[in-house]
């Protein structure tokens, strides 16, 4: 975190001290960080600053939320922002940890299979053998289908520790979410306690920078939450976290034409499946249209991809049900 600091106080030393927030119960090193600010100045150098004394425990969530909730954009006459206000297209993304498995009536069963896996909204990312960018500015069927849900097909009580454990099943798809030029976008990340939650998810969009306006914890209310938006000087990032059992809720225009991954930033949940892209279509201008690759671009060699919903099995193929 970047922070900027004014120098307001009397004049003296000060402490600043940091320390761990946990969500998961791996071991961790739980040193302080700390560091003594000095101001120059004509004053009395012998007092040593006051060590803070109470400081929040590793694992206060409601802590972390606050302090969180205290961080703002300047948004002033020389740093503007500008929230989308009225908003276009609605996404509600429950982000989740999850199991493959061969068969999804009895995940259980010792011939199933059980991988560990991630989703959003059910879906777990599959790699497409031709990248996404290639195959849609080159217009070539078959490596992706538009149809990424906009919210989960089912809904149940996302943070109840007791559920059924069909929720914990999912499917892998390559599945993308397709926004027209200039749409002014608002997506709330949902998290789980779906296989004990698997902590916190820092989510990350490539091409764009957005809004963080709400965040909180359990289950997101859509009648209650958005009023406790902040609208005025939310916090503008290209990553934020969804907390363990809460919501984050950003906003941003699609202005930026082209194809765009986005992701958890942890490299364990990306990688089992907590990713997908956004397709943003041009605009009615050169300035605001896709750019060409270059030309010296290696062509590549295609290959045949199935598109189909994959379920799990010995060979990570087979099996294979086309729900499109």
């Amino acid at each position: 975190m970047d922070v900027l600091l004014t120098a307001n106080r009397p004049l003296g030393q000060y402490y600043m001290v940091s320390t761990q927030f946990l969500t998961e119960s791996a071991y961790m090193n739980m040193d302080i960080g700390s560091a003594i600010i000095e101001y120059t100045g004509d004053y009395n150098f012998s007092s040593s600053p006051i060590f803070p004394d109470r400081l929040p425990e590793a694992k206060d969530v409601e802590a972390a939320m606050r302090f969180t909730g205290l961080i703002r954009s300047l948004a002033d006459e020389d740093y503007p922002i500008s929230v989308p206000l009225n908003v276009t297209m609605k996404m509600f993304i429950v982000v989740s940890m999850n199991y493959l498995c061969r068969n999804r009536t009895y995940c259980d069963d010792p011939t199933a299979h059980k991988i560990i896996a991630s989703s959003m909204n059910n879906i777990s990312w599959a790699n497409p053998t031709v990248d996404v960018l290639e195959a849609y500015y080159g217009n070539i069927s078959g490596y992706y289908t538009t149809d990424f849900p906009d919210r989960p097909l089912v809904m149940y009580n996302f943070t109840a520790k007791d559920k059924d454990d069909d929720v914990a099943i999912t499917d892998e798809a390559t599945k993308v979410k397709v926004l027209n030029y200039n749409e002014s976008v608002e997506i709330v990340f949902q998290g789980t306690d779906v296989i004990g939650g698997s902590g916190v998810h820092p989510m990350h969009m490539h091409g764009y920078s957005f809004y963080v306006v709400g965040m909180g914890q359990g289950n997101f209310n859509n009648e209650t939450d958005p009023l406790t938006y902040n609208l005025i000087d939310p916090p503008k990032a290209n990553t934020f976290i969804v907390p363990k059992s809460g919501w984050l809720a950003i906003r941003f225009v699609a202005d930026n034409p082209g194809v765009w991954f986005w992701h958890c930033h942890f490299d364990r949940h990306l990688s089992w499946g907590m990713d997908t892209v956004f397709i943003v279509k041009n605009g009615e201008t050169e300035e605001t249209s896709i750019r060409p690759p270059p030309s010296d671009m290696p062509a590549c060699i295609f290959s045949k991809h199935d598109i189909s919903i994959r379920k799990w099995d010995d060979n990570n193929a087979g099996d294979d049900q086309d729900y499109l």
